[in-house]
């Protein structure tokens, strides 16, 4: 089974500031969050542990498994957002907004990484992990994440991309005769996926 979480809370998401590359530490919540996760995940054997090289999913991969050293992978690193990086979410240019406001009709604005390259890169990340024995956790961020999952679900016509993904939440997919299924989210204490 493979665990997709996104990483706990740092004090940039609490001010809701657009965070992309910035390479925030998770804050007192997002420890907390981190560490109800790694409660809830508390029966499940991690083979590998893959994530984004910025220290919030890091760090949440290491509270999450902490006894399997996280590997690095560049692909999961969250959007690159360029220019608009630090904005404040409550006051978005008009580009951004509209961007934000249809991911799918509109492109990202100028000096933004289009979200086709977001899905390229999880994709080919995807066709090594799926290769892989056992459970696997990837810790990574909220649009690197709808990135998999649109990547994982061929015809979600791009429903993923306006899904709201909360700090630590979690998706699964198994590997079943060499492809991976449909990813469910999954819930903490009532072992089932929704």
């Amino acid at each position: 089974m493979i665990y997709i979480i996104r990483h706990g809370q740092t004090e940039l998401n609490r001010r809701q500031v657009l965070q992309g590359r910035s390479n925030a530490c998770l804050n007192e919540t997002g420890i907390a969050q981190a560490q109800q996760m790694a409660s809830a995940l508390a029966g499940v054997v991690f083979c590998r542990v893959f994530s984004s090289p910025l220290r919030r999913a890091v760090q949440t991969a290491r509270i999450v498994a902490p006894n399997v050293e996280p590997e690095m992978d560049e692909r999961l690193i969250e959007m690159d957002y360029g220019p608009y990086e630090g904005t404040d979410l409550t006051a978005l240019p008009p580009e951004v907004r509209t961007f934000f406001s249809d991911f799918i009709h509109n492109p990202a604005p100028a000096g933004m990484e289009p979200l086709s390259s977001v899905k390229h890169r999880a994709g080919s990340f995807l066709e090594d992990v799926k290769r892989l024995e056992g459970n696997i956790l990837i810790s990574t961020h909220a649009i690197a994440m709808k990135g998999i999952l649109e990547q994982l679900t061929p015809d979600s016509n791009g429903a993923y991309w306006s899904t709201y993904i909360g700090n630590c939440a979690v998706y699964v997919t198994e590997c079943i005769d060499g492809n991976l299924s449909v990813p469910r989210e999954w819930v903490p204490g009532t072992g089932r996926n929704t």
